[in-house]
């Protein structure tokens, strides 16, 4: 920042000290936001980009990178982890270790998940094609174990599956813990790995494609609309998967096709879903309109090593609670990328420009700037079930020993979904009495004493009822009902 700048912010801020009401503000947020803005003026630094979430743009045909901002920060990635462990299961459909009409049993472990969830019990049936899907849709926690589970034959096994797929497709700084993505702080990875995770689902299961692009679901009656903004709103969007949780804020890999051009957008850490849809808004713009082209290959991206040795920021801070500093970082961030496509073109014949009507309207304007106007779409739902499908006579996948083929019965003792059989009562060491009196006549009678007495109780029960409402009956003070 130049010396005129630095002496305007201070002039600003000294005449800001007072509002307009004549009331002083508090002096001492003011000395701590001027200390922040100037420790980042003087250092060359900017404070959106410090507190603003990786972006990252990526040309789907070749992996070119046309462009990225910390896209190898280190983040969690939430929801979105539901994209590895989709690509674990179609990898294991592949490989014919399990069938899309295999049925899943729901264990009580996948039951106790948090949500989102479809809020199944346990022991209910779901085919895997079902599964998938409500986990693309709904973003089902439990149905995500419930994969895991029928897949690899428990969570942990189902862990070690989704970090030897990530070593094998290159996803340097991603660690799974389990394939939901609820918090854990060694669940971590970053939007590079996730673009390469992307690339992979649509290159090696093209056929599949569509399950990314599923607007809504119906279940039993109801609609379940996708979380997805993009899904209809955007020109050509047609996946892929959002997540969120406090420590990652709104996350999104999303992809859109638009004449023959495909590109995947990466947007961590956005502080509310409008935001991450117009982050992810402005990004398509950009890659579409030739404002960004290809740069490097994602191979090229390297890691920042750490010199403190301390974590990173993206996993200190949290979305939950007051956001105002990251959503400002991440509000000018957004509109410094927006800036170049709603800059009027300026004419290289003369330096001056006149946006006349006839160009105005010519000029499309970009879809980020009213990806929050355009009305929610109508999708056709998807049908979804639970049970097996019909005529389906093989084997249910559920939690057994650690990738053991479908069909391997659990060992003893292992806690199962199905609930025990109920042990026979044994046999009682007192025989009956045959000279004692029958219950029932005596039943009769104890009955009409209840009544004749209890009628008395009931009516002072009453009264005094009516009494304490009556007393009750008072000006109402809500700041009594509310806790501080």
């Amino acid at each position: 920042m130049d010396p005129i700048s630095r002496h305007r912010y201070f002039v600003t801020f000294s005449q800001t000290l007072v509002t307009k009401s004549g009331r002083s503000v508090s002096l001492t947020g003011w000395l701590l936001n001027f200390a922040t803005f100037a420790a980042f003026a003087f250092s060359g630094l900017s404070l959106g980009s410090a507190l603003a979430g990786p972006v990252l743009v990526v040309d789907s045909q070749s992996g070119s990178v046309l462009y990225e901002e910390q896209a190898m920060e280190p983040w969690y990635p939430a929801s979105v982890t539901k994209l590895m462990t989709t690509y674990v299961a179609l990898s294991a459909v592949r490989d014919h270790r399990i069938a899309l009409d295999t049925p899943l049993a729901v264990s009580a472990r996948a039951a106790s998940m948090a949500p989102s969830k479809m809020g199944f019990r346990p022991g209910t049936l779901v085919t895997l094609d079902n599964a998938l899907k409500m986990l693309m849709v709904k973003s089902a926690n439990d149905m995500a174990v419930t994969i895991a589970e029928g897949v690899s034959g428990s969570v942990e096994a189902f862990a070690d599956d989704m970090n030897e797929t990530a070593r094998s497709l290159g996803m340097t700084q991603s660690h799974f813990v389990n394939p939901n993505g609820l918090p854990n702080p060694d669940h971590i990875s970053s939007a590079r790995d996730l673009a390469i995770l992307a690339l992979a689902i649509y290159h090696t299961f093209p056929e599949h494609a569509e399950l990314f692009n599923i607007g809504a679901l119906r279940f039993a009656g109801k609609v379940i609309r996708n979380h997805n903004d993009l899904l209809g709103r955007y020109p050509g969007a047609d996946g892929m998967k959002t997540g969120f949780i406090c420590a990652s804020g709104f996350n999104v890999v999303a992809s859109a096709t638009q004449g023959g051009r495909k590109f995947i957008v990466v947007v961590l850490g956005a502080p509310n879903p409008r935001s991450r849809a117009m982050m992810a808004s402005t990004l398509f713009d950009r890659a579409f309109a030739g404002i960004d082209r290809p740069s490097k290959s994602l191979s090229d991206l390297t890691a920042a090593t750490q010199a403190t040795g301390q974590p990173t920021p993206g996993l200190q801070q949290t979305f939950c609670g007051r956001r105002g500093k990251a959503a400002m970082a991440f509000n000018a961030q957004a509109e410094r990328l927006l800036a170049p496509l709603v800059a009027p073109k300026a004419s290289a014949a003369s330096s001056h420009y006149v946006l006349t009507t006839t160009e105005g309207l010519a000029r499309p304007a970009p879809v980020a700037t009213r990806i929050g106007m355009v009305p929610a779409p109508a999708f056709d739902p998807v049908p979804v079930y639970v049970g097996p499908s019909p005529g389906y006579g093989g084997l249910v996948a559920q939690a057994r020993p650690p990738h053991s083929p479908v069909g391997t019965p659990q060992p003893p003792g292992t806690v199962t979904a199905y609930a025990p059989e109920t042990p026979a009562l044994a046999a009682s060491p007192v025989a009956p009495d045959a000279a004692a009196l029958p219950m029932k006549g005596r039943t009769k009678y104890k009955s009409a004493q209840l009544r004749q007495h209890g009628s008395r109780r009931h009516r002072v029960a009453r009264a005094e009822a009516r009494s304490v409402i009556w007393r009750s009956r008072r000006p109402f003070a809500p700041a009594a009902l509310c806790g501080r």
